[in-house]
């Protein structure tokens, strides 16, 4: 009887073919260094860290307190409220007027922002619910909106511009802030220029092209505006240059929000303001009570950090403190057990 090979024998080839290469790296002889964790290395670490965090904690806190904010509601939904008439009679064509003082001066830029609550702009319907091609000034999609935009796309057969249910409900209340004085009132100075990101106006959106001799009204012919508009898109401004798709306002609107409570920048006061009394002359448009949510203006000044948000600094105090405590239950097992050997006899 032949006899088989052995195991050893088959396997020679194989192991041979699918051997590493001999070199330091394949074979793992690279010089590596690796840190002994000794308490003298461990807990002078963890308390450093923990002061570095608490004081960068204190100051980041500190410097978002000193951001002045001023918070005025005008919803309407009480009755003593100067708006509780344009909240229950409608909201077209309504004004109404909102007092307050300032106490001591804010020094400019002040920013003047618009607050919504329980608006979901984050609901992901809503939020795929535009065309960017046809945003950047693309001719094609000005007149061939997305799928995306249903069922803001067309109205009557006609291509909305712009198309989408963010666009259909842009914010389109207003605001004039005049400063009460003893000769009379004074408008305060509102600058709207430069309010949205760099990016957005610079690169995302872009009017469509205009050929020679014609204005932006002619190149969104064949167009109809959205629903709940007054105007179409070029007639956003009395502004030639602040009309169509490059709208400030319409761009800071188009950049949705993360969280059903939200500001949007909508003016800024390059000037600051002085202390005194002032009143908010609003033109009350928007509609809030339908899906119950709150609208309100914020004067706000900023620090180096930008607008308040404590956040960040009790993030680090909280961070700092909890390597402080680490680092001491670290030091007393170490106080208690390091004189312990633990021994074992095989």
């Amino acid at each position: 009887m032949s006899r088989l090979p052995g195991p050893s024998r088959l396997g020679d080839g194989a192991a041979s073919k699918n051997k590493p290469d001999n070199t330091a790296f394949t074979q793992q002889r690279l010089p590596a260094w690796q840190p002994l964790l000794s308490a003298g290395y461990v807990l002078p670490t963890f308390f450093l860290l923990g002061l570095i965090f608490i004081a960068i904690g204190l100051g980041l806190y500190f410097t978002s307190n000193s951001v002045i904010e001023i918070e005025l509601d005008y919803t309407g939904i009480n009755s003593n409220s100067t708006c509780h008439h344009c909240a229950k009679n409608g909201t077209k064509n309504c004004k109404c007027k909102l007092y307050f003082e300032v106490d001591k001066a804010l020094p400019g830029p002040v920013f003047m922002y618009y607050e919504l609550s329980n608006f979901f702009q984050n609901n992901r319907k809503y939020g795929v619910s535009r065309d960017d091609d046809q945003l950047n000034g693309d001719s094609h999609y000005l007149k061939n909106p997305s799928e995306y935009c249903f069922p803001f796309q067309r109205d009557q057969d006609k291509p909305i511009a712009p198309c989408g249910a963010i666009a259909n409900s842009l914010f389109n209340d207003s605001f004039v802030v005049y400063k009460v004085n003893s000769s009379g009132n004074s408008k305060v100075p509102l600058n709207s220029k430069g309010i949205s990101w760099w990016t957005d106006y610079n690169v995302k959106f872009k009017n469509p092209k205009l050929e020679n001799g014609t204005d932006l009204k002619q190149a969104f012919a064949g167009t109809v505006k959205p629903r709940n508009w007054p105007r179409p898109a070029y007639e956003l401004d009395t502004n030639p240059a602040n009309n169509g798709f490059v709208n400030e306002d319409f761009i800071v609107w188009m950049r949705t929000a993360a969280l059903p409570t939200f500001r949007k920048l909508y003016r800024r006061i390059d000037d600051g303001l002085q202390p005194g009394n002032y009143f908010v002359e609003i033109s009350y448009n928007y509609p809030v009570r339908s899906f119950n949510g709150k609208k309100g203006i914020t004067f706000s000044t900023i620090s180096w950090m930008g607008g308040r948000n404590p956040f960040l600094g009790i993030a680090y105090l909280v961070c700092g403190s909890a390597c402080i405590v680490t680092g001491f239950v670290m030091f007393i097992v170490y106080i208690k057990y390091q004189g312990r050997h633990v021994f074992r006899e095989d």
